[in-house]
């Protein structure tokens, strides 16, 4: 349906139907309409080619290693700096989005760590492969961008189902890049490139990747139903009396403790998945003895999982809160998360690779979708402190990689599949602060709102909830 608003004395038609805020209120996943749909694909595109850049090195390593000499503990440190380097970068990507909007914020920070794809080429110790991998995780913090972008398109009753979308097809770049850097380290060595030499060459296809889809953000995106940030953000400001500083939404972002629980519960689902996504290709390769193209395929279906399981994630926390409420969404996102986490206990102790690959694939429906739902939250937190609250629950996500990166899977502590276990059982304890969300007006998981309200007085607790 199409609806025509007036804005700035003009009128502006949107192809979906709008609310007040001029965010759509319904999803069409194969349109392109403008601005809404043509942002989700932008969004989504470009992510999908951060986790692509990222997560080209994995795949290679057999390779990788031989040539730079790695040891395990070089590896492990190698992944803790890539998931490190986007930990403050995730957090201070929510207030840049506030300050200058997601379109700017997303392709700037794309086009800084394209180079560093190219750069890894080069590298030539382990020393060079650890900063490069640290440096190369910056780019990850898109992911902040992508959600931020995504609440200020949809509205609440479609949010939950295009951040989990936007954030599921964008990591499928994980799973994509598993899959086709080992196919193109084959193409040029059958050319009879040296596969020292081979490797290096393949990862000029990640940067330009990444680098044709920030320039195509920067062209052909836009922040908000109503135009680009700057310019929206002086016509509120010229509209309103007084406004709240960088500072004071930072504050309430971070005083805001509901933030910090789902930043804990996102670094024990979506850090995990990363951590998988770190592991799980060497894992098969190690442990079982297939090659590096199998190993490489098997690790691909951990990622192509995102292609409908976050998505389905968002679906769900929309569908249980149209029958329960903000409780339906929060029960929801504890019993997906707990069953992801006794089907990583159980992945580490799956002793054929036959089984082993049975459980992968249903672990990676189950805390993908635990993703998607924690997102599904997100949005309800706080309105006016929107980016900080996205970002701080980003953060977590790679604060949880570090952790059990460093506690589980660095040096030879633990075997890997003790490891992936024992990640389980962290996943498990780390669902239990959910039922300490509240919200006066909505409820937590167990209890009710405590007051009866307006509809009124709803959104203005919503905008100014601590």
């Amino acid at each position: 349906m199409e609806e025509a608003e007036e804005l700035g004395g003009k009128d502006v038609e949107f192809v979906l139907s709008v609310d007040s805020d001029k965010k759509a209120t319904e999803f069409r996943l194969f349109s392109v309409a403008p601005p809404h749909m043509r942002t989700f694909h932008l969004a989504w595109f470009s992510l999908f080619s951060c986790f692509f850049s990222t997560f080209a090195i994995p795949p290679l390593l057999p390779i990788i290693r031989d040539n730079l000499s790695l040891t395990d503990t070089d590896i492990g440190n190698a992944g803790i700096a890539s998931f490190a380097g986007s930990i403050f970068s995730r957090l201070a990507m929510g207030p840049i989005c506030d300050l200058i909007g997601p379109r700017v914020a997303t392709a700037t920070l794309s086009l800084l760590t394209a180079p560093l794809i190219f750069a890894f080429s080069l590298a030539s110790s382990p020393n060079h492969f650890i900063l490069l991998r640290f440096l190369i995780g910056f780019s990850l913090a898109n992911f902040v961008s992508n959600q931020f972008w995504m609440t200020s398109m949809f509205s609440t009753n479609v949010v939950g189902l295009a951040n989990g979308f936007a954030a599921g097809w964008a990591n499928v770049g994980s799973g994509a890049t598993q899959l086709v850097m080992p196919l193109i380290y084959s193409l040029i060595t059958s050319f009879g490139v040296a596969s020292f030499t081979a490797w290096r060459i393949a990862f000029v296809v990640p940067a330009v990747f990444q680098l044709v889809t920030a320039l195509m953000v920067l062209v052909y995106g836009q922040d908000l139903p109503q135009g680009n940030y700057r310019s929206v953000k002086m016509k509120m400001c010229e509209n309103k009396s007084s406004k709240e500083g960088l500072f004071e939404v930072l504050f309430h972002g971070l005083n805001n403790y509901r933030g910090w629980i789902l930043g804990l519960t996102y670094g024990f689902c979506f850090g995990v998945e990363l951590t998988v996504d770190n592991i799980i290709a060497q894992y098969f390769y190690d442990r079982f003895g297939v090659n590096m193209q199998i190993a490489g395929t098997i690790a691909a279906c951990f990622g192509f999982a995102n292609c409908f399981s976050r998505p389905f994630g968002g679906v769900l926390s929309d569908a249980m809160a149209k029958r329960f409420g903000m409780r339906g969404r929060l029960w929801s996102l504890w019993f997906v998360q707990s069953v992801a986490a006794l089907l990583c206990m159980l992945l580490g102790r799956a002793n054929s690779l036959m089984s082993s690959v049975v459980v992968m694939c249903a672990f990676s429906v189950f805390v993908q979708g635990a993703s998607g739902l924690t997102f599904g939250v997100v949005p309800f937190i706080s309105k006016r402190s929107l980016g900080v609250i996205s970002g701080m629950t980003g953060s977590g996500g790679t604060v949880g990689a570090v952790v059990t990166q460093l506690l589980l899977f660095s040096g030879s502590k633990f075997s890997k599949q003790t490891g992936i276990s024992l990640m389980g059982l962290m996943m498990l304890f780390s669902t239990l602060p959910i039922s300490l969300i509240y919200f006066p007006q909505w409820g937590g998981m167990l209890c009710g709102p405590n007051y009866i309200h307006s509809s009124s007085s709803a959104e203005h607790t919503y905008h100014l909830l601590p």
